[in-house]
């Protein structure tokens, strides 16, 4: 087990703990997008925070169905100890100064309680592939008996709705040890079962008014609602008596089919396999975390569920990435950088099969989604560079695997997208005839990966010739050149060749700034004007497979880069000095997306850097690894064990967005493994992170 906090019980948190412990976030996560989530202080903070948000068919998608669970130890003399508990308007239960310690094992939470000379255990387990929570206490050491009371607290809503959403009334239906709670609004029930010596429930409703969320106050958003209670259940607990509430949205033969050392040991051997199939190089001790982080983002979309039918049909199976929790579904460009890191390196390449297969299916007018809206079953495809992308996935899986098959299989769909780009398609999305360059852009959208936009303003529209996006169809050009003269499809490919070459000729003539040294960021923009703003997107002019750039001036892009965007934790999205740098990513949603990409550092963009990098400077790994190097601290901040979306662009780079974020992972854990000079392997025992230098 990974140690996060530890505190001596007997004496009172000072600030700097305090603040850890409400500030510090958790996460597991089911397969199915669902998730719970909390504060290790065991407070609630924000709208998303809660034991079980159940991912359910459409049209409801992931729902919030239990918020909290209120834990008391009630002594042999009546005394209770709260253990953790809501911070409200009248009062607060924050931060419990009983907590001794909170670790990750295997990436799944563990608390430890002292309590009355008792050392008390708490897991929370979510059985993969269930919307199922299991919360697990048991005593580790120490003697005697106490008795846990456990309060369930709800509010039943859609995943964003607001805190302050309208309680519905609530039935509570008790029958022979199985307990459900029943609203109206069309969710399932929520069932639940306590299990334990002398388990019991108290039927005694209560109204929890006015419960504050931090966050959400601070991001600008309502922070105030409602939680309801239909009693608590109650268990002892001692050296040979554990305790489990048992919270589920699913059958109760489903539910009950695992015992509560089942579904931990069964958590248990999955990551352990894990483990075993990945890359050697992702299972050392500074890299295992990121590899059960990887875990979290790969899911199974229920609510699509034709797209279910249909890929069983054909004996595959539908898989899709999370681009980042709480609040992100499954994002195509996000999907497709992410695809390497999450699935490639971590041997899982048959799921990157279900997930090429799966966008390629709703592939329309040469484009894949950009993404799928929460609940619902089509995507909206309103982006330039994804689609760009997914050859470069594709790219990097068929290096990987030599699977030709899929490739076949996909050819024709590849051949109509770059027809769609040569010929025009959505939003503006067209290749220029006179220089070969891919225009994209259209009035209120935002088209590239800089797409922050509020109501009607789009705060970098970038349109016009962006460098990324041209640099990326540069790279698809030349791969689908290369797979069909493996097609003995020599004509097409020399056509295709012929727009590459116009494509790369044009872009060295027209995207060199040469009074600044570096790339422009767009050309023929909006009144025809070129961008000089020093942003990270020129960088894939040289990262990519097939380098849109001319090898003469990779020095000095990388050397620009390196000086003015690089960061401990990823690149910053525009250089300091430019007119519009913000150093901060806060305040409410206007003033945070005015600053999204206006300096805030991306973790993801490290990994591009690093392959930049390495071909400029072929034999400095050393450096390379040195520029991962501060991500390390960053996996015990924001959500433990994983790495936020985004961070501050000056120090102490305070981690911001979305606190756990697919191609952050993705690409840290891709470019440590390229970086490594040596290798380990992991060893079957039964420890499940032993590991042992080779």
């Amino acid at each position: 087990m990974n140690d996060i906090f530890t505190h001596n019980p007997n004496a009172s948190l000072d600030a700097q703990e305090f603040q850890f412990l409400t500030d510090t976030e958790w996460l597991v996560t089911n397969g199915l997008g669902g998730y719970a989530s909390g504060t290790i202080g065991g407070t609630l903070t924000r709208v998303f925070h809660g034991y079980l948000i159940a991912a359910l068919p459409s049209p409801l998608g992931r729902t919030m169905m239990l918020n909290d669970v209120l834990e008391t130890a009630v002594l042999d003399d009546g005394t209770k100890i709260q253990l953790n508990g809501l911070q409200t308007e009248r009062g607060e239960f924050l931060a419990s100064t009983h907590l001794s310690k909170f670790a990750l094992d295997a990436g799944m939470p563990v608390w430890t309680y002292e309590v009355h000379g008792m050392t008390i255990e708490k897991r929370v387990v979510l059985p993969h592939r269930q919307n199922t929570t299991y919360l697990n206490y048991r005593v580790v050491s120490g003697s005697g008996t106490l008795r846990l009371q456990l309060r369930p607290a709800v509010n039943m809503r859609e995943h964003e709705a607001p805190v302050n959403s309208k309680l519905e009334p609530y039935t509570f239906t008790v029958r022979d040890h199985h307990y459900e709670m029943q609203a109206t609004r069309g969710q399932p029930p929520l069932r639940l079962r306590v299990l334990g010596k002398e388990g019991s429930v108290t039927v005694d409703a209560q109204k929890i008014r006015d419960v504050v969320y931090p966050v959400e106050r601070s991001r600008g958003y309502i922070w105030r609602g409602d939680l309801w209670s239909p009693g608590f259940f109650s268990a002892q607990i001692s050296p040979s008596h554990d305790a489990t509430l048992i919270a589920s949205t699913e059958t109760w033969d489903v539910m009950c089919a695992l015992d509560p050392k089942q579904a931990r040991d069964s958590e248990h051997d999955r990551k352990r396999r894990l483990l075993m199939e990945a890359h050697p190089d992702a299972c050392n001790e500074s890299c295992r975390e990121l590899l059960w982080a990887a875990d979290q983002f790969l899911f199974t979309p229920v609510g699509r569920q034709e797209d279910t039918a249909r890929a069983r049909a054909a004996g595959d199976e539908i898989r899709s990435i999370i681009a980042g929790y709480h609040w992100f579904t499954d994002w195509g460009r996000d999907t497709m950088i992410s695809l390497e890191g999450l699935t490639l390196t971590t041997g899982r390449s048959i799921e990157a099969s279900y997930i090429l297969r799966t966008f390629a299916h709703y592939i329309r007018d040469g484009l894949i989604p950009n993404m799928f809206p929460e609940g619902k079953k089509n995507g909206l495809y309103h982006t330039a560079d994804a689609t760009l992308w997914f050859f470069h996935a594709l790219h990097r899986y068929i290096e990987h695997t030599k699977d030709r098959h899929l490739l076949k299989q996909l050819l024709p769909q590849l051949v109509d997208i770059i027809g769609h780009h040569l010929r025009g398609t959505r939003f503006n999305i067209h290749v220029d005839a006179n220089d070969g360059l891919l225009v994209q852009g259209a009035q209120g959208y935002q088209l590239t990966w800089m797409d922050a936009k509020v109501d009607d303003w789009v705060v970098t529209p970038r349109r016009g010739k962006a460098v990324e996006i041209n640099a990326l169809w540069y790279n698809a050009l030349r791969l689908l050149e290369n797979w069909l003269r493996m097609a003995q499809r020599g004509d097409d490919a020399d056509g295709l060749a012929k727009h590459a070459e116009k494509a790369r000729v044009s872009f060295n003539q027209r995207f060199w700034y040469a009074e600044g040294g570096y790339l422009y960021d767009v050309v023929d923009g909006e009144n025809g004007r070129d961008d000089c703003a020093c942003r990270p997107n020129q960088i894939f002019a040289i990262s990519l497979d097939h380098p849109i750039l001319d090898q003469a001036r990779w020095q000095p892009v990388i050397q620009i880069v390196k000086d003015r965007l690089l960061t401990p934790v990823g690149l910053r999205s525009l250089a300091p000095g430019e007119h519009d740098y913000k150093p901060r990513y806060d305040g409410d949603l206007r003033a945070r997306d005015a600053a999204y990409h206006q300096g805030t550092v991306w973790a993801w963009l490290i990994g591009p850097f690093v392959d930049a990098w390495l071909k400029v400077h072929p034999d400095d790994r050393a450096s390379a690894a040195e520029f991962l190097g501060g991500f390390r601290s960053q996996l015990r901040t924001a959500c433990v064990g994983s790495i936020s979306e985004i961070f501050d662009a000056e120090p102490p780079y305070t981690p911001r967005g979305c606190c756990a974020q697919a191609w952050s992972v993705a690409e840290v854990l891709r470019s440590l493994v390229k970086t490594r000079g040596g290798r380990e392997k992991v060893e079957t025992t039964n420890e499940l992170s032993s590991v042992t230098v080779a």
